[in-house]
């Protein structure tokens, strides 16, 4: 199982679900496969990918338990139970579907207690899939689960925030922030989360919240540091009509609105002292009271998420943040890694966000050339993850050919010259490449030919080519794809 976690691992969020499916078709040695999601909007099941003898043949459909025959898949994920069909003909769940099949196996998806969609091979002939090819798939779907659910994350992240959510494998400490969130998600405490500006706090906060059984309620964000203090009770905790000058109607808060879900505060270091008592009540108490209400307290239930890029512990030794406050939030909190500390995986991010640019542009994607990446190594990045994704807009922008160019790169990552059309410095003189430049330069052709070499001694065989050098599966998949080399590629290549 551990290769199927490599190779799901490997695959990048736009293609696990083809991946996924490939996997079970292998595993069980079946003809077809199939993968259904569940999906909020559509309220049903959505078949994602589809397999049949090999090829991809997925068409768009939503199953719903709408008093119609729904089918196995749908019976999978109400009951959270796997499925056996060993011959379709005497089953009164199965539905056609593009092909008459004689046997089904399905297994539910499942991700912290709950089931998230439906993994199902399926054979021509009746009795050819048995319970071994049912436990089998119900394997596959385990170890799937968090990776698929870490996809679908990430893609409700791009949509959401316009960037990646991309944890899994950048460093050790994404590796703990990764491991805490996954265990703090599914609970109801307060988490905190710390980190430079940029480091993406707000998307680990909105993945807390997709990750949580509150996942279908609000998600509601109140940035304290864009509010002015006079109004940032009544944003908050919402008003009375005539509580103040101007207040001609009553307002709902943010707390209210939030009620059954999630309430992010961003920059809640910048809260003023005089309101923390007013979120510790909401808290502790789940009540809060609306400004100029003389009424009760209202009941809320919400779970709170902070971010803050200040030190709180040392704000409440001097007295400008509640220490009992600063106790209550951080009782799970997350410190986000800067991104200088994980530059290994910069090509990887840059790499996302240059597509992500190109097509927000309407623009073929370039590529990243070996002197554009040594530059983006060698730079601190002092803005972080954000920094670097405003970086590559910047330069997909005035990119003119199929390569990014230093030129194109913004005026902090120019070194100190003015770049010239032609690579040259307003001097007229060749620009001399930096060392990690021409280290690249040298390495590429390099990094290649061993590549392709070690997979060709091997047969073709990741695992026991990464074995062989030294390195696991998924680093290797990794500098197959650096080195715009295919598995398929390499091996000819080498022929």
């Amino acid at each position: 199982m551990r290769d199927i976690e490599d190779r799901l691992h490997a695959a990048s969020a736009g293609s696990i679900e083809a991946e996924l499916v490939a996997i079970a078709v292998e595993q069980t040695e079946a003809e077809h496969g199939a993968l259904f999601v569940w999906d909020k909007e559509a309220q049903g099941l959505v078949l994602v990918h589809h397999v049949v003898n090999g090829v991809t043949v997925t068409l768009p459909r939503v199953i719903k338990s709408d008093g119609a025959k729904a089918g196995i898949a749908l019976h999978v994920f109400e009951t959270e139970q796997p499925y056996l069909s060993s011959d379709t003909s005497r089953d009164p769940l199965y539905t056609r579907y593009l092909i008459d099949v004689g046997s089904i196996a399905a297994a539910p998806i499942r991700y912290q207690r709950r089931p998230i969609g439906v993994l199902t091979v399926s054979a021509r002939d009746p009795r050819a899939l048995d319970v071994q090819t049912l436990r089998a798939l119900v394997s596959v779907s385990e170890v799937a689960a968090p990776l698929l659910r870490r996809a679908q994350v990430d893609k409700l992240s791009r949509a959401a925030t316009g960037r990646p959510l991309m944890i899994k494998g950048l460093s050790p400490a994404w590796h703990e922030v990764e491991r805490k969130l996954e265990l703090a998600a599914p609970t109801n405490a307060p988490i905190l989360i710390r980190g430079e500006s940029g480091t993406g706090k707000d998307l680990v906060a909105r993945a807390i919240h997709w990750n949580s059984r509150r996942t279908d309620k609000p998600y509601v964000t109140v940035n304290c540091a864009a509010i002015p203090e006079t109004l940032l009770e009544s944003i908050l905790f919402g008003h009375v009509k005539g509580a103040f000058t101007g207040a001609s109607f009553q307002k709902v808060g943010e707390f209210q609105k939030a009620d059954g879900g999630t309430l992010f505060l961003d920059e809640v270091g910048e809260l003023p002292v005089m309101l923390q008592a007013k979120v510790l009540r909401a808290v502790e108490q789940g009540e809060v009271q609306p400004l100029g209400s003389n009424e009760p307290p209202e009941r809320v239930d919400v779970r709170l998420i902070c971010a803050t890029n200040r030190d709180l512990e040392a704000m409440a030794k001097v007295g400008t943040f509640r220490d009992d406050l600063f106790y209550r939030l951080s009782v799970m909190t997350l410190d986000l890694p800067p991104l200088r500390s994980y530059k290994d995986n910069l090509e990887t991010l840059a790499n996302v966000f240059l597509e992500q640019s190109a097509a927000n542009h309407g623009k073929p994607a370039p590529r990243l050339g070996p002197a554009v990446l040594a530059r983006l190594t060698a730079y601190d990045f002092p803005g972080n993850v954000r920094e670097l994704k405003n970086t590559i807009e910047h330069a997909v922008i005035l990119c003119t050919g199929d390569e990014l160019r230093v030129e194109d790169l913004p005026r902090p990552l120019l070194s100190g010259f003015a770049a010239s059309p032609g690579g040259r410095a307003k001097t007229g003189k060749p620009v001399q490449p930096t060392l990690d430049e021409a280290r690249e330069q040298w390495l590429e052709p390099l990094e290649r030919q061993y590549l392709t070499e070690l997979l060709a001694r091997h047969g073709g065989n990741v695992k026991i080519a990464a074995k062989a050098a030294g390195i696991n599966t998924v680093t290797l998949y990794r500098l197959l794809k650096r080195r715009g080399l295919s598995l398929a590629r390499a091996v000819r290549n080498s022929d």
